[in-house]
């Protein structure tokens, strides 16, 4: 195609997209509405992981050691346990820390701990926290056959739940915005294709003439790229201003929630570069398949 001719079919397209303003604002309001569920859906998934990973996070394995361990013995637990790949931090409690822990939690009867300060039965401990939840077992197997180790105690059913609840919301999400991005395909090649049916005596006349199906499909491909991007922006300025006022209404909450999901919710600066490209891409896409489905028997002369 010559570049006169390029640009003789995309100045048509864009003034045909104006000339039938009526079923090109049908179209945008179909497809903005699409997008606009679509990006909640993932926008929820998104944070429901988010979340779920935090509260996974907050999860600590703790590695009691055998009493009465040398320096040397104690020096080597250590430099294995941060040597190991899959820890995302450890953190050693001394015996002396973990009395004094439980008498602050039994500050009323702190006196009775007084007898344990000679002989004291509480295990040094090391605080660990995985990186990957899905790997638990495994790292429990590896962690009792250190030598020192007395023993580990895991919130194994505890992190199941939180890995249940995070699988369940991923193919929850995944399936919610696939099938509504189905449902975007089908009503805005219907859409297009109430455009294309109101003009098939002009895409005939073409055929006749002799046009080519490049020169005739390119003003509407035109049309329906136009009608992706501008439903592409409009959604992602919707979805983007929502999602910051939601943040910010969060940032200000207080009580036990306020904070957790404070530090849960991804920040509009990771949300808003994904949103944008996804919504032009997809709006994009959208068009182009809605014109080339509906406009292909037309050709057919």
């Amino acid at each position: 195609m010559k570049w006169s001719s390029f640009q003789y079919l995309t100045k048509q397209g864009l003034h045909n997209l104006r000339a039938n303003r009526l079923m090109s604002l049908a179209s945008i309001g179909v497809l903005t509405a699409c997008l606009l569920l679509t990006g909640i859906a993932g926008l929820f998934s998104a944070n429901v992981n988010s979340l779920v990973e935090y509260l996974g996070d907050q999860n600590e394995t703790v590695v009691y050691l055998d009493q009465g361990l040398s320096d040397e013995e104690l020096a080597s637990v250590d430099q294995t346990l941060r040597s190991m790949p899959g820890l995302a931090a450890v953190t050693y409690v001394s015996q002396e820390e973990v009395l004094e822990t439980y008498k602050g939690y039994m500050s009323e009867y702190a006196d009775l701990f007084n007898d344990f300060e000679e002989d004291n039965p509480f295990h040094a401990n090391y605080r660990v926290v995985l990186e990957n939840l899905n790997q638990l077992d495994e790292m429990i197997a590896q962690l009792e056959q250190i030598d020192g180790v007395y023993s580990v105690s895991a919130p194994t059913q505890l992190s199941s739940v939180f890995l249940t609840i995070q699988r369940a919301v991923t193919y929850a999400g995944w399936a919610l915005v696939a099938v509504l991005a189905l449902v975007s395909v089908v009503v805005i090649s219907n859409t297009i294709r109430l455009t294309v049916f109101a003009r098939r005596k002009e895409i005939n006349i073409m055929k006749y003439v002799g046009a080519t199906n490049g020169f005739i499909r390119w003003p509407f491909f035109v049309e329906g790229t136009s009608v992706g991007l501008i439903s592409g922006l409009l959604a992602a300025g919707l979805v983007i201003g929502a999602y910051a006022l939601v943040v910010n209404r969060v940032g200000a909450m207080s009580g036990f929630w306020g904070p957790i999901l404070g530090s849960c919710l991804l920040s509009v600066g990771q949300v808003w570069p994904a949103v944008l490209g996804a919504f032009l891409i997809f709006g994009v896409v959208i068009g182009s398949i809605g014109t080339a489905t509906s406009i292909r028997k037309y050709l057919e002369v």
